[in-house]
C-alpha cells in the first residue's frame, strides 16, 4: 500500500513552474502520439493475421505516414520507426506473397 510515487515538490522560481506547466502538455501529447502510433501497427498485423491483403495494404500505407510523423516529432528514434516501417512491409508482402 506504500508503494504509491513520492509527490513531487513544487518548484520555487518562476521558470520552474512554467516549465512544469508545459511538461504536462507535452507529455499528455507524447502519449497521445505513442497511442496513436502502436493501434495503427497493431491494425496492419491483425489485417494481415486475418490474410485480408487488401485491408493490410491499405491500413499498411496509413501506419507508414503515423509512424513517419512520430519519428520526425522525436517521440521515437528514426531508425525505430524505419525497423517497424520495414518489419510491416515484409508481412504485408509476405500475405500477398502467400495468397497469390
Amino acid at each position: 500500500m506504500a508503494s504509491a510515487k513520492p509527490k513531487k515538490k513544487n518548484p520555487r522560481l518562476a521558470s520552474g513552474r512554467k516549465r512544469a506547466r508545459q511538461d504536462v502538455k507535452l507529455n499528455s501529447a507524447n502519449t497521445s502520439l505513442r497511442s496513436k502510433y502502436r493501434t495503427a501497427v497493431k491494425n496492419v498485423e491483425k489485417a494481415v493475421a486475418a490474410g485480408d491483403k487488401a485491408k493490410a495494404t491499405e491500413l499498411f500505407a496509413k501506419a507508414q505516414a503515423i509512424v513517419d510523423t512520430v519519428a520526425d516529432k522525436g517521440i521515437f528514434h528514426k531508425n525505430k520507426a524505419a525497423r517497424d516501417k520495414s518489419r510491416l512491409s515484409a508481412k504485408v508482402k509476405g500475405l500477398a506473397a502467400a495468397t497469390a
